[in-house]
């Protein structure tokens, strides 16, 4: 859900891996981890996507929809 979400919001902006890991200072293979592997973001990432995207990390979880 997390990976999907996260796909959206780059579309959205039509950012790369590249230019959201510039945007956020999250490495790209961490991105990379997270849209390929099924990884979920750690405490800090979320908070640094959270921030970015100017939404909830519940949103960028899946538990709560957008408002």
């Amino acid at each position: 859900m997390f990976r999907d979400i996260l796909l959206e919001l780059m579309e959205e902006k039509r950012l790369k891996q590249i230019d959201l890991s510039k945007a956020t200072d999250i490495p790209p293979m961490t991105i990379s981890g997270w849209l390929n592997a099924g990884r979920l973001p750690d405490y800090h990432a979320l908070i640094k996507l959270s921030l970015y995207f100017e939404i909830s990390a519940d949103y960028l979880l899946g538990i709560k929809e957008y408002d």
